[in-house]
């Protein structure tokens, strides 16, 4: 591989979102961000097989972030196409005019510009600006439909992601006031690389300290509790293409900037063990979301619970640590991706068909709309753990290195697990099956990204072909 392929992942979709605000159509725009987007997982892809360029002062291409390139990437296509059909019925129904449907469309690529900034910078400050523009952007694009309780969301979203963001800035800083003594002032001591290299004789006060605004920092984007309170909002308000992009690439790459930032103290033997913070969190998260689950009457605020959940589940993976456990943190990170995106695909079209998204006026979807309710029934299967589904496979990877290094840690992990499946299956009982409720407009649905997750899905629980698995094996390692 050329540099040229990394130079196309920044150009595509920064040159697209130009583009798109300076044309005079708003449904033309639909299809140049389809189209943009598609292009940019095709230079995901050449990431790949293609030989990596040495890491610069800005730019890193290693086995962790190519997995989630291509993964934000594939996930960013699926969604612009199921953007086109959504956002068009939105238009037809003055939710949305054609002035702000072009502006949700050149704000789709610079979010997309700003992940992939993200995961391949090699500087640890650049980093830090790249998810502070996915914050603004995606508060943009929450607020999107101008209604009081969007606007309040948007508002909401903004003031904690600031705040959050404000204190992953100051363990930004405080990261390169570790590094200084050692590495110089100036650019060299906020280059990840040369930072991993020379993790040992970091300051390690200094990086402890860091360690913990990173984490209450980065967690805040995570949406791990107490910090989670701007999701359920931003979820339910903001278009549902965008809820799709939050819960499923957004998080993820908040977590992606903080388990770099672990492995720099992983490097340092002085350092705060990073793990016991992690697995509190992590623990808290998962059994906050699992019991808020029950009491939810918005679909997308249920699904928002869910993602809050599976973020705590993750990071208490990452937080326990060795092979198993870093394994099956990485893996369940993919699989929630395309599974979180398909249910929020189904739940899309749900709530255009029934016109709200209240759970209670939407019951029988599986007689009086096959596709969608079934299609649901498979994803909330899948985010649930189900064999033969992919999340199974991770989840019970995650008991197994926990029975194996902290038994006693097992008891809440799996009682958080079965209290969120109970809770699911009976929201989605309501939903799903029994007496058909509520209204039935006619919507020109767009099915195939939906069918797509859930078969990539299903084969991954089936069958994880030898080379992916070696990948998540070496990022395993990587993460220590």
């Amino acid at each position: 591989m050329s540099f040229d392929s990394v130079t196309l992942l920044f150009l595509i979709p920064a040159l697209a979102a130009v583009l798109i605000a300076l044309m005079p159509g708003s449904k033309m725009s639909a299809y140049v961000n389809a189209g943009a987007s598609f292009l940019t997982f095709i230079a995901a892809l050449s990431l790949l097989w293609a030989e990596r360029p040495a890491p610069g002062a800005y730019v890193l291409v290693d086995e962790f972030n190519t997995i989630f390139v291509v993964l934000i990437a594939f996930v960013s296509f699926t969604t612009s196409v199921f953007s086109a059909t959504y956002v068009e019925y939105e238009l037809e129904t003055g939710r949305v005019t054609p002035s702000f449907l072009k502006l949700y469309h050149a704000l789709y690529q610079a979010l997309t510009l700003a992940f992939v900034l993200a995961l391949l910078s090699n500087n640890i400050g650049v980093m830090w600006v790249a998810i502070e523009l996915a914050t603004l952007t995606t508060v943009v694009m929450v607020g999107i439909y101008r209604t009081h309780a969007a606007i309040e969301a948007a508002w909401k979203y903004f003031i904690l992601a600031s705040v959050g963001i404000a204190l992953a800035l100051f363990g930004t800083i405080l990261v390169y006031m570790a590094a200084e003594p050692v590495m110089g002032a100036g650019l060299n001591a906020m280059v990840w690389t040369d930072l991993v290299t020379h993790a040992a004789k970091l300051e390690p006060a200094m990086l402890n300290l860091a360690f913990v605004f990173l984490l209450l920092g980065y967690g805040t984007k995570i949406g791990l509790f107490p910090l989670h309170a701007w999701l359920p909002d931003a979820h339910a308000e903001g278009p549902t293409p965008i809820t799709a992009v939050l819960s499923g690439l957004l998080l993820n790459v908040a977590l992606y900037a903080l388990l770099r930032c672990k492995m720099l103290l992983a490097g340092n033997p002085e350092a705060l063990a990073p793990g016991p913070l992690m697995i509190g969190m992590g623990l808290v998260s998962l059994l906050f979301g699992a019991f808020m689950l029950y009491r939810r009457r918005d679909i997308k605020r249920l699904f928002a619970y869910s993602s809050i959940e599976h973020m705590g589940l993750i990071t208490f993976a990452f937080g326990l640590g060795g092979p198993i456990a870093n394994f099956a943190g990485l893996l369940h990170m993919a699989l929630h991706s395309l599974t979180k995106s398909a249910i929020f695909f189904a739940v899309g079209d749900i709530s255009q068909v029934k016109g709200t998204q209240k759970i209670a006026d939407m019951g029988g979807l599986t007689s009086t709309n096959p596709l969608i309710g079934w299609g649901l029934v498979a994803g909330v299967a899948a985010i649930a753990g189900l064999p033969p589904l992919g999340i199974f496979t991770s989840e019970f990877l995650m008991v197994n290195a926990t029975l194996a290094k902290q038994p006693l840690l097992a008891i809440p992990l799996v009682l958080g697990l079965l209290i969120a499946i109970g809770a699911l299956f009976m929201q989605l009982n309501r939903i799903a099956f029994g007496e058909p409720k509520g209204a039935n407009h006619k919507v020109k649905c767009s099915y195939v990204p939906m069918i797509l997750h859930l078969g990539l899905i299903l084969i991954a629980g089936i069958y994880l072909p030898a080379s992916l698995v070696a990948w998540f094996q070496a990022v395993a390692k990587l993460l220590g």
